[in-house]
């Protein structure tokens, strides 16, 4: 199964494929798409959507994976943009017909390190330990992007397991 996670953002969007082959992950692509603040909203939108249908295309994922859109009540405007972003991500899936899945950040956490409420360098740490990264990326939405792919491998399977029994 291949796995592509996304961090997004109007600025750097990260994202991540891994590949699962007998329960075990190994890291496909890793990287940015960055936007510059000086160009209009549609083309930083244009240029995320483009670069997202282009990286499904060339790699295949079989699951997009986001994390759910959380939103505090004094940063609307941040919310409001955070949700372009997705929404032409969540677009890209969509015309390329691939699932798309969202998980709570908690729920991310808890699948990487074992708590809901981790730090990031924590989350970043089992990544790199998990995928056999020696040098952490300079982004962190890359890690971010790349955890949310292994959580889904994860609760996947323990989903599979809970059926069983």
């Amino acid at each position: 199964m291949r796995i592509l996670g996304i961090d997004p953002a109007l600025s750097v969007t990260g994202y991540g494929i891994i590949d699962v082959r007998n329960n075990k992950t190994s890291l496909v692509e890793a990287g940015v798409v960055v936007t510059s603040p000086k160009q209009d909203i549609s083309s930083r939108l244009n240029k995320i959507h483009r670069a997202i249908t282009e990286l499904i295309s060339e790699t295949r994922p079989g699951v997009m994976v986001l994390e759910k859109l959380y939103a505090h009540y004094r940063h609307p405007t941040t919310a409001h943009i955070l949700g372009q972003a997705r929404g032409v991500i969540c677009l890209a899936a969509a015309e390329a017909g691939i699932a798309l899945v969202e998980y709570p950040a908690t729920r991310v956490k808890k699948a990487i390190v074992g708590k809901g409420l981790a730090g990031k360098y924590q989350v970043q740490k089992m990544v790199a330990v998990t995928l056999g990264i020696n040098k952490l990326p300079k982004y962190t939405d890359v890690t971010d992007a790349l955890a949310l792919a292994i959580a889904h491998f994860h609760i996947e399977r323990i989903d599979k397991i809970t059926k069983l029994n």
